[in-house]
């Protein structure tokens, strides 16, 4: 049986890396994105095709929307050496990076890359990679639990994590049509590299989360990769159009 085909972007690390892998030992194949680091991302590839599955790995930077038709050629040409075919099935936009500033010192500059980075790139990468996309496909928007609760810090990112958020609703409307659900996933505070390693290197700020979180640890990227390849499953094609958080009942 042919695998299913997932795109993944910001993948040669942290939950992109952990979501790839988890997608492999479920049967998929992985195009994965990296911004600048290629021997990371061919790491993960290795990594991928050693649980037999096959992978590659193209250079995006998100953050620049006049390189999407150059990736989408150059996702076309890859579809076609390492599976002979023109779509693929699955796309999570995963990448993004972290910001901690105070609302009264985010800049224009800041809150503009928060927006090309996070909430523009997901509208026109997904905008340009849809017409190669299979019917009956899947999207999974990466948001974040600072969408539903607040810290101090973090309003410019969460801003866009909310738009991402409602973002993900209208896609479903408009691609129902052609059975692509989309849903939000919204990871809580994991420890990973994501924002300098804040979370999993702070001891204080983790044992604080972990105060405030119901199952009473802060998250790891195990809790998030499998249960984003599990919205990809069969058993979940009536889920639409949802936001889903993955926070262990973070500041409930």
């Amino acid at each position: 049986m042919t695998a299913k085909i997932g795109l993944i972007t910001g993948a040669s690390r942290g939950l992109g890396k952990n979501t790839a892998l988890a997608m492999a030992r479920h049967g998929i194949d992985v195009v994965l994105t990296y911004q600048s680091n290629q021997a990371l991302a061919q790491e993960v590839v290795s990594e991928i095709e050693g649980l037999g599955q096959k992978a590659v790995a193209l250079q995006l930077d998100v953050a620049k929307v006049n390189t999407f038709a150059t990736f989408s050629e150059n996702l076309k040409q890859a579809l076609h050496a390492k599976w002979q075919t023109e779509k693929f099935d699955f796309l999570i936009n995963n990448a993004g990076t972290g910001l901690t500033a105070p609302f009264a010192e985010t800049t224009e500059q800041i809150f503009d890359d928060m927006v090309n980075i996070h909430l523009k790139s997901t509208f026109f990468v997904t905008q340009k990679l849809v017409p190669l996309m299979n019917d009956g496909g899947r999207i999974i928007n990466i948001s974040s639990g600072l969408a539903r609760f607040t810290l101090p810090g973090y309003s410019a990112y969460a801003a866009m994590k909310g738009g991402i958020e409602v973002l993900t609703r209208y896609m479903a409307k408009e691609l129902g049509a052609r059975q692509i659900a989309v849903n939000t996933v919204a990871p809580g505070a994991i420890e990973t590299d994501f924002g300098q390693g804040l979370v999993r290197d702070n001891k204080d700020v983790n044992a604080f989360i972990a105060s405030q979180t119901a199952l009473g640890r802060v998250g790891v990227p195990d809790d998030i990769g499998p249960m984003i390849t599990s919205l990809l499953s069969e058993d979940n094609r009536w889920v639409n159009a949802q936001r889903i958080e993955a926070s262990g009942g973070m500041l409930i």
